[in-house]
């Protein structure tokens, strides 16, 4: 806290000095107002920059301290603001928002297809390790809850879990066993409240929210010891291709874009064209069909039990959209994994895993979002990228997922590219010059990616200099920083444009 005594100190003798002013309205109480107003600003403003530097030291150590902080300086908005109906009614009641929020998320949810013969698997049953759910891994878990998460729909907080771990750690170990092994799930387990985030656009589209899910601390549990062992289970036999970025341990963001973009400028700089499809599923996660998804829980070698659990989990479930404590009714979930639950993104990739296969060109996956590179030295070449995106239409029909066509675009880098044209699903692609992937501006020169690698050095270097400073220098003062080729010597600066 930057009140400090000498800040309340300063703000007494203003005060005092006010109240001398008003009394005799002399020349020499006016300037002793002032010297003392200016003297509590002065307190002011520095009480705050000792404060800010306080809190930059120990951003690594209090993390929790410095981000509230920087949330605090950031504009309040309203989480949903007004929404518009279908026959153009602005919505402004939070029951309302909450039911035409409900209908969207539900509306996109699918009617799975019968499985076909070729599809049916025989059960490798690799998975499970007989000492994965043991008392001591749930009272870990229950000891490591973040008591900052908001509850689900039965309404018990973390922070009763995380209190109580020890005097109700072997009560829920028992409850997990007899679930994992009947393969039922509580009722409680299967219900969502759904919190609708808004991603870009405008603001009253519905379309333009995406649903996370809050459910059951206690089935989250459950589902964290699980998905450990299941993590274990693909790192031992190497399940998940390694082309998969998303929820995968050492594998991130970076690690897509460095490996993809790596080979795509080695090409350029040989003078060779190169060609990248960017791909854009349909509300992949909500759209996940479970049948399908178990089969290919089976086919990567879960065992019975846990494909059973998992049966059950998708089974029956059921969401409410929540608004400022405000809830829709209750609506069926019929397909899609929760996003917001511990265990989603791993059954995603298992389910997305077999996506690359039989595919010749260049496969980067991150989640869902999917790029193909292709270098192109001939006819041939752009014949085998085509060959590739008809391979993945038909992957896409099987498994009744959908291509954004609006959204799938090809660029063309180097400057002996063809320009070749592509279609998918018998629809021809858009030509780019500049998307965005996984959060990075890239053009067909590559010269956005090494704008943001600056932005990234910039960023990095002037946080590290907090110590010399404060955050409002760093928001409103003269950008100027070390650069990434400096020692970190203050003599040693550049200066970079506004960002």
């Amino acid at each position: 806290m930057w009140l400090s005594r000498k800040v309340t100190k300063e703000m007494k003798n203003k005060k005092k000095a006010f109240k001398a002013f008003k009394s005799d309205k002399s020349e020499a109480s006016y300037k002793a107002y002032r010297a003392a107003n200016k003297a509590c600003k002065n307190a002011i403003r520095w009480a705050k920059l000792e404060n800010e530097k306080e809190i930059a030291k120990e951003s690594k150590t209090n993390p929790k301290r410095f981000f509230r902080y920087i949330n605090s300086k950031k504009p309040k908005s309203e989480n949903v603001g007004s929404l518009k109906s279908e026959s153009g009614l602005l919505l402004t009641e939070d029951q309302d928002k909450a039911e035409i929020l409900n209908d969207y998320f539900s509306s996109v949810f699918i009617k799975e297809k019968p499985i076909t013969g070729d599809m049916k698997v025989i059960n490798k049953n690799l998975l499970i390790q007989s000492d994965w759910l043991t008392q001591d891994k749930v009272l870990h878990k229950l000891n490591n809850v973040n008591v900052n998460k908001a509850p689900g729909p039965d309404g018990i907080h973390p922070r009763v879990l995380r209190e109580l771990c020890v005097e109700i750690c072997k009560p829920l170990f028992l409850i997990f066993q007899d679930s994992f092994l009947s393969g039922i799930v509580p009722e409680d387990w299967r219900k969502a409240d759904v919190v609708p985030i808004f991603k870009k656009g405008l603001k009253f589209v519905p379309g333009n929210y995406r649903p996370v899910s809050l459910t059951s601390v206690a089935g989250k549990v459950f589902e964290g010891l699980l998905r450990d062992n299941i993590q274990e289970f693909i790192g031992r036999y190497n399940v998940i291709g390694k082309n998969q970025h998303g929820f995968m341990k050492h594998r991130s963001c970076q690690t897509n874009l460095i490996t993809f973009y790596e080979e795509v400028s080695r090409s350029i700089d040989q003078g060779v064209a190169v060609d990248v499809i960017y791909l854009d599923f349909a509300k992949a996660f909500d759209t996940v069909p479970h049948k399908r998804l178990l089969l290919k829980l089976r086919k990567n070698g879960l065992d019975e039990n846990a494909c059973s659990w998992i049966e059950n989990w998708l089974k029956d479930r059921v969401q409410r959209v929540v608004i400022n404590g405000t809830f829709s009714r209750w609506t069926p979930v019929v397909s899609g994994v929760p996003q917001g639950s511990v265990i989603g993104p791993i059954l995603f990739n298992l389910f997305i895993n077999d996506l690359e296969i039989g595919i010749e060109s260049h496969v980067s996956v991150f989640a869902d979002d999917t790029k193909l590179g292709k270098v192109i030295q001939c006819e041939q070449d752009v014949t085998s990228l085509q060959r590739d995106l008809d391979k993945l239409g038909d992957w896409a029909l099987k498994w009744q997922m959908r291509f954004n066509l609006d959204k799938c675009k090809v660029m063309h880098f180097g400057v002996k590219n063809t320009q070749a044209i592509y279609t998918l699903n018998g629809t021809e692609l858009g030509k780019s010059k500049q998307e965005k992937d996984l959060g990075i501006i890239i053009d067909f020169k590559l010269t956005g990616l090494s704008k943001e690698i600056r932005k990234v050095t910039a960023r990095s270097v002037t946080f590290r200099s907090l110590q010399f400073g404060s955050f409002c220098r760093l928001h409103f003062g003269d950008p100027a920083v070390y650069s990434a080729n400096s020692t970190g010597s203050p003599n040693c600066r550049e200066k970079l444009p506004k960002t």
